[in-house]
């Protein structure tokens, strides 16, 4: 008979084996986020020009896959096999890194009510930078696109704003049969129509702006997203509270399984003398080994 003693602790099973199940799902949505980042860079050949992926003036939306499947497979791993192998650096690091998140969501949210008007500034700013890249990238072109069609705007703060883009400006020097024009996803929706006219938007803007309401949505994008905050205010104020209760449960479940663990190893006995096996050297040496 050999092995440790332990005095009236043990590692709860449930915790133990919730957050590992919970967080290998975390693990490997984490690594197929980053797969699909990686897949989306290879087809636009980013990956063998690792330079162009700052050379795009907007937002590349793959950075979205990369930032959130990297920030879920290093949570899930150390969730993960901190609790399989009961590993408490891991467990601790867990904790920190959810720690860490839920504070800057928290202070974002503190920020963006206080300085709303600054927040308004720099969403603008965003999409106009966006509006310039419209054609250099296909992914963002799809979710500028997305984003226009879903709450039915046009532009920044109105359909100008496509001036900023090179194709679609207004000026005399620009050859581009998308002068004065906008996106296909500015116009408004036919439900007559099957399939997407991608050139409705056309000269669309060398028309007066009262005719303009006939053919577009002339609003912005970022008073329609105002508005949508306002009206779904209950349905995104109740995910930022589950997603926070989320955080604040998984740490607390981290901590209490570092705890537990902790509580064993303080309560390690060592064998008796008489329980011990020999170690396998000259009898000289177990002779010390007993004194």
């Amino acid at each position: 008979m050999s092995g440790n003693h332990y005095k009236g602790h043990e590692v709860s099973c449930c915790i133990k084996y919730f957050i590992f199940g919970f967080n290998i799902l975390f693990w490997l949505l984490g690594m197929a986020l980053v797969g699909i980042g990686l897949w989306a860079w290879s087809e636009k050949g980013v990956l063998s020009n690792l330079s162009s992926i700052t050379d795009l003036g907007g937002l590349d939306p793959v950075w979205l896959f990369m930032v959130v499947g990297g920030v879920m497979f290093i949570l899930g791993f150390a969730g993960c096999i901190g609790a399989l192998r009961e590993n408490t650096f891991l467990l601790k690091f867990f904790s920190v890194f959810l720690g860490i998140i839920f504070f800057l969501e928290l202070t974002t949210g503190v920020l963006a009510f206080v300085f709303k008007d600054w927040i308004k500034d720099q969403l603008n700013l965003f999409i106009n930078n966006n509006i310039r890249a419209y054609r250099d990238d296909i992914d963002l072109q799809n979710l500028i696109d997305f984003t226009q069609e879903y709450w039915e705007c046009c532009g920044a703060f109105g359909a100008d704003d496509w001036n900023l883009n090179i194709y679609f400006n207004c000026t005399d020097a620009n050859p581009s049969r998308e002068k004065c024009g906008v996106p296909f996803s500015c116009c408004t929706k036919d439900p007559a129509e099957d399939v997407i006219n991608t050139q409705c938007g056309y000269d669309i803007r060398a028309k007066p702006d009262s005719e303009q309401k006939d053919y577009i949505n002339v609003k912005g994008c970022v008073p329609q997203f105002e508005k949508w905050l306002q009206d779904n205010l209950t349905l995104v104020a109740g995910i930022f509270i589950g997603v926070a209760l989320l955080q604040i449960f998984g740490i607390c479940l981290a901590q209490n399984l570092v705890s537990d663990i902790e509580a064993v190893r303080a309560s390690w006995v060592p064998p008796p003398l008489y329980m011990r096996r020999l170690p396998p050297y000259s009898s000289k040496k177990a002779s010390a080994y007993y004194s």
